[in-house]
């Protein structure tokens, strides 16, 4: 079939299946380009199919040579309906690995799941080195708790006080007010039981009482801290208070696995563009300004370089792990640069519908939106037929 993008919202309902293999191969080209000097030996990557998650399993299996195991959830394709992005990037991705020679699995199911914890413990029992490094990347706005059953949908909203900005639609290249009322003290526990630190800490467990956690295992997961105009809704909203409890836990986490010379720790990455970071008001017309001032330093990255510069300068490398006073290892510093962030905000001042693309990288960031999806990837034919019914080496469960 010729499969186009069809945007409702923030998402894209179509996906293509050949731009997302070429963008899974360019990102591989990156990670080769950058090895990892001392890199772990058996990694598992929980939310490894897109942005943040996929970039680490890359970086971790083509730039150092590690085993990996990828947890995800995705829809299966079929030959009348494409699957998701995940779907078609962990295809490309296992392809790759078995091309390369590199030990490779993976799972797709819900990863906040007894049986997801269970299916995969037996697999990496059986078939992988003991885990020396386990990725949090796990993004979902909704959780069913494995023990009660209740399910919890997180909100982007203020505690408060209701919040009023800026915000951009992007179907209509608009510049909009936008006002979020403050969530409620429910919506508030809500946010944290899917995007606090609990699943991450059964994970662990999980992986402790199974046997299969490697003496010296270093664990990480993802946060965001970002700018003062993005607070309201991030850092001291639902949003943060999930964050902090995650930073807690990781505390916990870091006690316990020091025993055996591992830890945890957080690592705040930059504002990028994400199937989850497009849902988020205000973010997107921040990211698009924040690209053009970035691209014209030179010093923007996506989420494959960042992974890349993660493990292989401020974990792997050779000056061991570098984190700030907080413990925080620090993949911002360059967006937070005092004078990208007196650029950023004297272009929100004035950014309005009619100098969007002037004081913007609006562009920049539509495409980078549909390539989360596929679409408008360089060397793609869009006008060829293409079969979407791809299936995925190594899969333990789908």
């Amino acid at each position: 079939m010729i499969i186009r993008p069809r945007v409702r919202g923030f998402v894209c309902v179509t996906t293509h299946p050949t731009g997302c293999a070429r963008n899974v191969e360019a990102q591989i080209e990156h990670a080769r380009r950058h090895p990892i000097a001392n890199p772990p030996r058996s990694v598992l990557v929980l939310g490894s199919s897109t942005s943040y998650g996929l970039g680490s399993r890359i970086a971790l299996a083509f730039g150092g040579g590690a085993a990996t195991f990828g947890v995800f959830f995705d829809r299966r394709p079929t030959a009348r309906r494409p699957g998701t992005a995940g779907w078609y990037n962990t295809a490309a991705f296992e392809e790759a690995a078995a091309r390369a020679g590199l030990r490779s699995a993976c799972y797709n199911g819900d990863a906040f799941s007894h049986e997801a914890k269970s299916r995969v413990v037996a697999a990496l029992k059986r078939d992988f080195p003991p885990v020396d490094c386990v990725v949090n990347s796990v993004a979902a706005p909704r959780r069913t708790h494995p023990d009660t059953g209740r399910r919890f949908t997180s909100v982007l909203k203020p505690i408060g006080a209701p919040y009023r900005s800026k915000t951009l639609n992007t179907d209509r290249a608009e510049v909009t007010d936008v006002e979020l009322p403050p969530a409620t003290p429910e919506e508030v526990d809500a946010t944290v039981a899917v995007m606090g630190g609990e699943d991450w800490r059964l994970w662990i467990d999980a992986l402790r009482d199974g046997g299969v956690l490697a003496p010296g295992c270093r664990t990480f997961a993802y946060s965001y801290v970002g700018p003062e105009l993005t607070w309201p809704i991030y850092r001291d909203g639902a949003i943060g208070r999930a964050k902090a409890d995650l930073h807690r836990t990781a505390e916990e986490l870091d006690a316990e696995l020091a025993a055996t010379g591992g830890g945890a720790r957080i690592a705040i990455m930059k504002a990028v563009v994400t199937q989850a970071s497009a849902a988020i008001p205000v973010v997107p017309l921040y990211v698009s300004i924040l690209y053009g001032i970035m691209k014209e330093k030179g010093d923007h990255e996506g989420p494959m370089e960042q992974a890349g510069r993660l493990y292989g300068e401020k974990v792997y490398g050779g000056g061991g792990i570098q984190a700030d006073a907080g413990g925080f290892i620090r993949l911002d510093d360059l967006e937070m640069k005092p004078e990208t962030q007196a650029e950023v905000l004297r272009a929100w001042e004035s950014v309005s519908s009619g100098n969007l693309r002037a004081v913007s990288d609006f562009e920049g960031y539509r495409s980078a939106f549909l390539q989360l999806f596929g679409f408008e990837v360089p060397g793609v034919d869009y006008g060829a037929d293409v079969d979407p019914a791809v299936g995925i080496p190594a899969l333990i469960a789908d």
